[in-house]
């Protein structure tokens, strides 16, 4: 299987062209790891005209950055019904019990299998501090958080974190879950021409701001899943 990855794109458009190109050549599923609006935590815009071009773009799922999120739960609301694709984040819960926006989780059949997504929020504060009571988001840890929903996933069926939490935190995180089989990352804005490997888990960064897409093609070994191939490839002008 295929799988194309974006993260980071703040606002930077014009890669739809580009992208179904490359997926009308090479069939595949396409994740953005988050951070793609102009807004932030604190910032909040009406209109987030990159949405419309993830859709164009055909993304079959989107992970939360800091980016996505908002302090406000309406605000977060409100950027999630401007997305016709699945937005994802499995590390944040609401203590006021209204409904989330978002999916925890994702299963997508694809291949003859199903493609397990787990989304992951770099914390904005801890657990117990007093922002829960005036905003009620909490942050779960997102090892255990993947550890938790790891656990209920077939062991020959691919798991594929979308992470937010920054190439550092995405090394811990690989060592402390071997489960994983690839992980998407973004967040810190690195740029990792080939996978990085902490045990058996792949690490993948295609930077920030749509400079390049990343393709990762992944077949079945064994219990569990590995690259056959890789590559970092263009997609927009610096």
């Amino acid at each position: 299987m295929l799988i194309y990855h974006t993260s980071d794109l703040h606002d930077h458009r014009g890669f739809v062209p580009r992208l179904r190109e490359l997926r009308k050549a090479a069939p595949g599923l396409l994740f953005d790891c988050g951070d793609s609006l102009r807004g932030s935590q604190t910032v909040y815009h009406r209109r987030e005209p990159i949405l419309g071009e993830i859709d164009a773009a055909g993304y079959d799922a989107q992970a939360m950055g800091n980016r996505e999120f908002h302090y406000l739960f309406g605000f977060v609301r409100a950027r999630a019904a401007q997305m016709r694709h699945p937005f994802v984040c499995s590390n944040l819960v609401d203590t006021k019990n209204r409904e989330l926006p978002f999916r925890r989780s994702l299963v997508i059949p694809y291949g003859g299998t199903r493609v397990h997504l787990i989304g992951l929020l770099i914390m904005q504060y801890p657990v117990g501090s007093p922002w829960e009571r005036v905003f009620g988001w909490r942050f779960l840890d997102p090892f255990e958080t993947v550890r938790e929903l790891s656990a209920e996933i077939p062991q020959d069926e691919p798991l594929v974190v979308l992470s937010h939490l920054g190439l550092s935190l995405d090394r811990k995180l690989a060592a402390a879950v071997p489960r994983i089989d690839l992980l998407l990352g973004g967040h810190s804005h690195d740029t990792l021409h080939v996978p990085e490997r902490v045990g058996n888990v792949p690490i993948v960064h295609a930077g920030p701001y749509g400079k390049y897409v990343s393709r990762t093609q992944l077949e079945r070994a064994g219990d569990r899943w590995s690259i056959a191939d890789f590559a970092l490839l263009p997609l927009l002008e610096s």
